[in-house]
């Protein structure tokens, strides 16, 4: 790792500043998490998009979600091949091993993972198309989703496709068995939501009449 780096400044500073006030003043919380481990009461599949925060639209402290960030929040579907799979490791350990109650999948507006798999759609993007392209093929996963509303027949606007990303991944998290188990015993709760950066916005997907609405 000769190419390795020190800090910019910048950061270091931040650090430095966090640790002089956060941390001095939550020390004894600080500890106490590194004592007892986590005990998240939900996990959220969010989008690696630096505008989504999740803590903040929480308002929640350190040890309360367990968070993966993926390409447009997807979750594929369940694929025990023996490959490497981040997204699915990380839904298997929050479920088996940390057993958290609710897993939330949060979208967002003005989603670039999203915009990119409408542009390839429509042959705007070739280098998504190339097998050899990580977020090509990763943004895949919302094909059938895209194609339930129409696909490139439709007139399919960016707020419906980000929310239709939501509901593909909700989708696909109960192709897996150890998510299906725990939902139906009662253990496990499953959530969409989508993100209005610029209003401040967040609905939740109302499974009754099929639609998102205001938290």
């Amino acid at each position: 790792m000769e190419r390795a780096q020190p800090l910019p400044n910048y950061l270091a500073q931040r650090y430095h500043g966090w640790k002089a006030t956060g941390y001095a003043d939550n020390q004894s919380w600080y500890r106490q998490l590194a004592e007892q481990g986590q005990h998240p009461r939900a996990m959220v599949i969010s989008c690696c998009d630096s505008r989504v925060h999740v803590t903040a639209i929480f308002g929640a402290d350190q040890g309360e979600f367990f968070i993966h960030r993926n390409i447009a929040n997807l979750v594929p579907p369940y694929a025990p091949d023996g490959d490497y799979h981040g997204t699915s490791a990380a839904i298997e350990y929050a479920v088996t091993a940390l057993k958290v109650a609710h897993l939330i999948v949060l979208g967002h507006s003005s989603c670039g993972g999203v915009h990119g798999f409408h542009e390839m759609c429509h042959g705007r993007a070739p280098e998504l198309s190339e097998k050899t392209s990580f977020v090509g093929r990763w943004i895949d996963i919302l094909k059938p989703g895209y194609e339930r509303l129409g696909g490139n027949d439709a007139e399919i606007d960016s707020a419906t496709l980000e929310k239709e990303a939501v509901l593909v991944s909700m989708e696909n998290l109960l192709t897996f068995p150890f998510v299906q188990d725990a939902v139906a015993d009662g253990k496990l709760t499953l959530h969409g939501l989508w993100n209005d950066i610029g209003e401040g916005g967040l609905e939740y997907y109302d499974a009754k009449s099929k639609t998102f609405r205001p938290v």
